[in-house]
């Protein structure tokens, strides 16, 4: 006798299901180390169709870590990109979900080095692209920074000096996502690229 044909409905029913999201969960979570989440960037289920790419050198534990915390609003962002022509957006800001994601589009004229400055965020999670042109980015440890404007809570918002970092060169195709644990450096000039189209999705922490 088939012992399936003896269990009740609703017990194939619920083993069906609990098998599916079983699947579900093995391919968008990781188990915390930095091999999983490295593992989860690159196989992309989160981008949900979205073509481009965040940065090879993205904190991929904290990335992994805060979107399975806030799966909905990080949803929402990538769609976003995904079905908008980012190109053609105009300049300002935007609520696209409350304060828990919201959207900025400048044109900004880019600056000289010594004209840019460190800074870090609490409250926030910066997804910065650049749409049209190049400019280049840096990241940083706080212990190889010194802080120059304490956190300020209103502004979200702390700055620092250093001359150590990595720098990227941001250009349309790569996103960048810049975590409250790193200080990182925006805005600085590509020579060539005076002015420069960008977009800062900002993402609410989890549990903030």
């Amino acid at each position: 006798m088939n012992h399936y044909a003896a269990m009740p409905l609703t017990l194939l029913l619920g083993a069906a299901l609990f098998a599916s999201c079983s699947l579900k969960m093995a391919t968008t979570t990781h188990d915390g180390t930095t091999k999983s989440a490295e593992k989860w960037v690159k196989g992309g289920t989160w981008k949900n169709g979205l073509k481009l790419d965040v940065y090879a050198d993205v904190d991929a534990v904290e990335f992994a870590r805060e979107y399975q915390a806030n799966k909905a609003i990080w949803d929402q962002a990538f769609a976003y990109m995904r079905d908008h022509d980012l190109a053609s957006l105009p300049n300002g800001s935007s609520k696209i979900d409350g304060d828990r994601l919201t959207l900025s589009v400048t044109e900004p004229t880019s600056k000289e080095f010594d004209k840019t400055q460190w800074e870090s965020h609490k409250k926030y999670i910066d997804l910065q692209y650049i749409v049209r042109g190049k400019e280049r980015m840096g990241v940083e440890e706080f212990p190889k920074l010194t802080v120059t404007d304490p956190y300020n809570e209103t502004k979200d918002v702390a700055h620092y000096s250093g001359s150590t970092g990595k720098y990227y060169v941001a250009e349309p195709g790569t996103f960048y996502l810049f975590f409250p644990r790193n200080a990182h450096r925006p805005s600085i000039k590509v020579e060539g690229y005076d002015v420069v189209k960008k977009v800062v999705f900002k993402i609410r922490v989890a549990g903030t």
